[in-house]
């Protein structure tokens, strides 16, 4: 059976719980700053704040392992392999950071090995000789550092060198702000990683700052492991700036065993708390020109797992299509500013919300008629969460946060569709074996016939409202794809980091997908608007030529623009 992935990525994020000033505690799930190795026959993912780590034979089905020998709640952490050994390290701040490692991480416990010096955003890298490299940081003032280590002490051998720094005044996505839309200040430089591919290595990192959309990754190239880089003229090679959920930095990047490579990174939802985030997981290659990409057009609808080694990478068109967009909801109850079309907006940081009173809280779409549907996500939100009595007992949670509930079985609900909205057919029900899963997307084996779906018997273990960010169904429309885009006007702006575009809408389009790229052939990266027929483009590097493809998509299909050179 083919496996399919949905971004988010439907793993059980642990929550935290914050003190953010006075008499404002919050309490999110959060997980971000992925690095993910292939380690012998195994792939092992560490993130941020998770206390352990999770483990996987295909990228499909995770396990979690808790890891008390480590610092549980730190930043960044990274793990790479070293001379058949797993290394582990994280930010912790203002003090000396400790590297730990492990011959084999499922069955032998972290033991410290060296704790040489300060340092944030943590990364190791190991090249074919034997010689291993540290890169560090993560600010608005300072540039990432490399250095060569002692592979048996982790100490540094010789002085860092500056690998990189942030220059927002030539590369217009790396402003801080919502849309690049505060260039005046600094933004975040920091998530270093490092792949050596056909002899170049590519140092990748992360900017402007993980609550904005357009948090993304660029990568840098070098002949040697510390340079001198130069910027790829394809930036950012990671991005999410429009769809359900946005943002794709932070993360690392890591081949099969097939050969194909994937890029994971941090998306963001930032409501709760500006560290409220997810994980994505996105095809990632080299072309033949050794230009670092992922294709992430859209990035959160499903996709299927190659098996084994994977085709043209370079679809712009989902296999199934987006079917829940707008259409009509009806509900048990709902809060005021969580109406019920917050559920079918596309809009991550948006959604329903039963009222607290609601005993038997249900959701239900009427996608207007019968559809072929292939697949549901089911996304649900933290609302006004209350943590525990006893959330600061620990006084590490004042700064870091608190991982609570850590068993499964804080998530139950009933999932079902229907044709006729009489006789329903169920198509997963947790009700008995309850998981702690926010993000499921639950596949169909044969497409069924379905104009209703309908979830119900919703609990959880956290003392707050049930709450849906985005009930998605995915399938077949019964029309045609929008007509072509056409009288695309583009404006550069003076400095060049901008294009001002704007069309003609498209009678019965749901949206729009702006592709753009370095050359006609490389329209790698996207933008996805859901009703809008605009865009203040914000990520072109001055200096570059570029070119842009405005794609009209709806639930039939994806019609693709005229190329045009900026």
């Amino acid at each position: 059976m083919t496996r399919y992935i949905c971004n988010p990525l439907p793993l059980p994020y642990r929550y935290q719980v914050k003190h953010c000033g006075e008499n404002d505690v919050r309490m999110f799930r959060e997980a971000a700053d992925p690095t993910l190795i292939r380690f012998k026959d195994m792939f092992y993912m560490f993130v941020s704040m998770s206390g352990g780590f999770w483990y996987s034979k295909d990228l499909y089905e995770w396990t979690f392992k808790e890891t008390p020998e480590l610092p549980n709640y730190d930043y960044a952490p990274d793990v790479h392999e070293v001379n058949g050994r797993v290394i582990f390290s994280a930010s912790r701040g203002d003090k000396p950071c400790t590297f730990y490692a492990s011959g084999d991480p499922l069955i032998e416990p972290f033991a410290e090995v060296a704790s040489p010096f300060v340092f944030w955003d943590p990364a190791l890298f190991q090249d074919d000789d034997g010689r291993v490299y540290f890169y560090w940081g993560c600010g608005n003032e300072h540039p990432l550092w490399g250095v060569e280590m002692n592979a048996d002490t982790f100490g540094p051998l010789g002085e860092k060198v500056a690998v990189m720094k942030a220059q927002h005044d030539i590369h217009g996505w790396e402003r801080i702000g919502e849309n690049n839309q505060n260039p005046h200040d600094h933004p975040y430089i920091e998530g270093a990683f490092v792949n050596k591919v056909n002899g170049k290595y590519y140092l990748q990192y992360s900017a402007p700052g993980t609550e904005f959309n357009v948090y993304a990754n660029g990568v840098y190239v070098a002949d040697t492991p510390l340079g001198p880089f130069e910027y790829q003229k394809h930036n950012p090679f990671s991005s999410r700036p429009g769809g359900f959920i946005t943002a794709a930095g932070h993360g690392s990047t890591v081949q099969d065993f097939d050969g194909n490579w994937w890029h994971i990174a941090s998306m963001r939802i930032s409501v709760n708390e500006i560290f409220e985030r997810r994980l994505g997981l996105f095809p990632c290659d080299f072309d033949a020109d050794g230009v670092k990409h992922c294709n992430q057009h859209f990035a959160d609808y499903p996709y299927a797992l190659p098996k084994g080694k994977r085709g043209d990478m370079g679809r712009t068109a989902p296999e199934w299509n987006l079917l829940s967009y707008g259409k009509k909801a009806t509900a048990s109850s709902y809060q005021a500013g969580y109406e019920l079309d917050k559920g079918t907006n596309e809009d991550i940081c948006t959604w329903w919300a039963a009222d607290r009173g609601d005993l038997s809280p249900w959701y239900q779409l009427d996608l207007g008629r019968v559809y072929k549907v292939h697949a549901v996500q089911v996304n649900f939100a933290d609302h006004v969460l209350t943590p525990p009595s006893d959330w600061d007992a620990n006084p590490q949670s004042v700064v870091y946060g608190r991982r609570i509930y850590n068993d499964s079985g804080e998530l139950s609900f009933l999932l079902e569709g229907s044709a006729n909205g009489d006789e329903w057919i169920t198509l997963k029900d947790t009700r008995h074996a309850a998981q702690d899963n926010p993000h499921d997307l639950i596949v169909q084996r044969e497409a069924a016939d379905f104009r209703y779906i309908r979830i119900s018997h919703i609990s959880h273990a956290v003392d707050g409202a049930v709450a849906i960010s985005g009930l998605r169904v995915f399938g077949a429309g019964n029309g045609m794809p929008p007509a072509k885009v056409k009288a695309v006007e583009a404006k550069r702006s003076d400095e060049g980091m901008d294009v001002s575009l704007s069309w003609p809408p498209i009678d019965g389009a749901d949206g729009y997908n702006v592709r753009y790229g370095i050359a006609a052939d490389k329209l790698y990266n996207s933008w996805q608007l859901f009703g809008k027929n605009e865009l203040n483009l914000s990520f072109l590097s001055k200096g570059t030529e570029y070119y842009i493809a405005v794609d009209g998509f709806n639930e039939n299909g994806v019609t693709a623009g005229e190329i045009l050179k900026v």
